[in-house]
């Protein structure tokens, strides 16, 4: 048993992250994180991808949503994303078996731009 002190901005492991579910500030369930991505030159975590829509899989969309857009909330261990289900419908997705170059400066901006975040490696 660990002596630390737990607190909310405490590190956590990736696997701890993914498939916790993202709200908006409603409380609408918008989806869940599938997957981390991090820049290895920086070692700041770039993206959560969240899935989004689909039925039991099928038709599903994923998001590279930058990590910083997010708030968490503790008491209930879920992102939260200051976002409406219609916004992030017109946000920029990809499908789950063709991710995008995220080596791509110009998608990288849009990404940060779309979701008013400021980019991570600046």
């Amino acid at each position: 048993m660990s002596t630390l002190p737990m607190f909310s901005n405490s590190p956590v492991k990736a696997s701890g992250v993914i498939g916790t579910s993202v709200v908006n500030p409603k409380n609408d369930r918008l989806g869940d994180i599938k997957e981390i991505v991090i820049d290895p030159r920086t070692a700041k975590v770039a993206y959560a991808v969240v899935s989004f829509g689909g039925f039991l899989g099928m038709g599903q969309k994923l998001f590279a949503v930058p990590f910083r857009a997010f708030d968490y909330n503790v008491a209930q261990n879920e992102y939260v994303l200051n976002m409406s289900k219609e916004r992030l419908e017109s946000a920029p997705g990809f499908d789950p078996d063709r991710w995008p170059a995220m080596s791509d400066e110009k998608w990288n901006r849009d990404v940060h731009k779309f979701y008013e975040s400021s980019p991570y490696w600046e």
